[in-house]
């Protein structure tokens, strides 16, 4: 009777038509996992195509061009001609730990160098083949300069950046792209002038991405001796001449000492 009930009502027809929860949800957790694979394996290839991921992962290429094509809509992973790389959602989630510190370690000393020149002080990281401006710390000045937190600047024309590039390295296929007639557009200018920057400790950005505005920047150590960040010191270039830059650049590469040791450098 209570079989007979079951099996003539609609609702209970409906109800051994549904799919089952728990396979749909182990579904997509393996997708999830998949995923993660992928995201992985770029990590350690730094940038590869369909084939070499295939190898790394154990993935079909039909099912990893798949997982690939949704990180990148999601923006974690970055496409380009058939080449794939880490996207900066990726970088803007893995960071978010490291980034905490290093900002609750940089920005008293951002804020002791700011008052004390009364000019901008920025911190940027590395990411991709750019500089990601994470802090800035204003100056007093009446006409000071602003970088706004999430804008990012070539590396090879920008204080940051020359510092990121000499202590990192340079990445494959940076483009020298000319912004202003100070920019360094040869290689081999380039890294006479990151071997200044090692030699020296610290870098300039002599208007070579914007006429009018000049820096110096420093590196900033994490606590395994790596460079995590750079710091720069940002005014007009009316105001802050090159022997004044040069003047100033213990100052700056004091304040990045003192974030790097705050971090457990």
């Amino acid at each position: 009777m209570i079989f007979c009930h079951l099996k003539n009502n609609p609702a209970g027809a409906s109800l051994r038509s549904m799919p089952r929860p728990r396979r749909k949800g182990a579904e997509e957790v393996k997708t999830l996992e998949r995923g993660l694979s992928v995201l992985q394996a770029l990590a350690e290839l730094k940038e590869a195509g369909l084939s070499p991921l295939a190898e790394r992962t154990g993935l079909t290429k039909s099912t990893l061009y798949r997982l690939l094509q949704t990180l990148v809509r999601h923006g974690f992973v970055e496409e380009e001609r058939g080449v794939y790389r880490v996207g900066p959602k990726a970088f803007a989630v893995g960071q978010v730990y490291p980034r905490q510190n290093l900002l609750l370690a940089a920005h008293p000393e951002m804020e002791a160098l700011a008052a004390e020149t009364g000019e901008s002080v920025n911190l940027a990281v590395l990411a991709g083949r750019e500089a990601l401006y994470l802090d800035q710390a204003e100056g007093a000045r009446l006409v000071r300069l602003f970088t706004a937190p999430g804008s990012r600047a070539p590396l090879h024309a920008t204080g940051v950046g020359k510092v990121l590039l000499a202590f990192r390295g340079i990445p494959e296929g940076l483009s020298l792209t000319p912004y202003t007639p100070y920019t360094l557009t040869r290689l081999e200018d380039l890294k006479r002038e990151l071997e200044t920057v090692r030699r020296k400790g610290y870098a300039l950005d002599n208007e070579e991405r914007e006429l009018g505005v000049r820096c110096v920047a420093a590196p900033v150590f994490g606590p395994g001796g790596e460079v995590v960040a750079a710091l720069s010191l940002s005014a007009p270039a009316s105001r802050l001449s090159l022997e004044e830059a040069h003047r100033l650049a213990p100052r700056v590469v004091e304040a990045a000492r003192k974030a790097s040791l705050r971090l457990g450098f």
